[in-house]
């Protein structure tokens, strides 16, 4: 049954926070479900988002919101099994839109993510996710 992944003893690291601001756009917005925050990256040539389970899983999907006009036009997922180097798990190309994004992921085991949001919209290199969710199944 695939549900959502992150869970409270999930470690989450971020780029950057816009003006350091991590009270108004800290990366624990990515999780809330609350549709009136944020997580708001600084201006840079890449921003992406890490996450470390506490146990092995096993993804399927991959849902992203974005702020219009402040997403990316090339994302990358890479993954890891234990103290193993992050690889490559697959290319995401979403939209400039608003709306709550879902990509299906290749059957992987990981214990470690990794989203790098590459060519944004922004001018300046910035990204705004209201929205991140990793949909999968713990890992026997």
């Amino acid at each position: 049954m695939t549900q959502s992944l992150v869970c409270p003893e999930t470690v989450s690291r971020v780029s950057s926070v816009l003006n350091r601001n991590s009270r108004q756009f800290g990366k624990k917005h990515l999780f809330d479900q609350n549709e009136e925050t944020c997580w708001n990256s600084d201006q840079g040539s890449s921003q992406w988002v890490s996450l470390e389970f506490p146990q092995r899983v096993h993804i399927a999907q991959l849902q992203v919101q974005f702020q219009g006009g402040f997403s990316s036009r090339h994302s990358r997922l890479e993954g890891s099994q234990g103290e193993e180097a992050l690889r490559k798990i697959a290319d995401f190309y979403p939209d400039d839109t608003n709306a709550l994004q879902t990509f299906s992921i290749p059957p992987v085991k990981v214990d470690r993510l990794k989203l790098t949001f590459e060519d944004t919209t922004d001018f300046f290199g910035r990204v705004v996710i209201y929205h991140l969710r990793v949909l999968g199944e713990k890992a026997e």
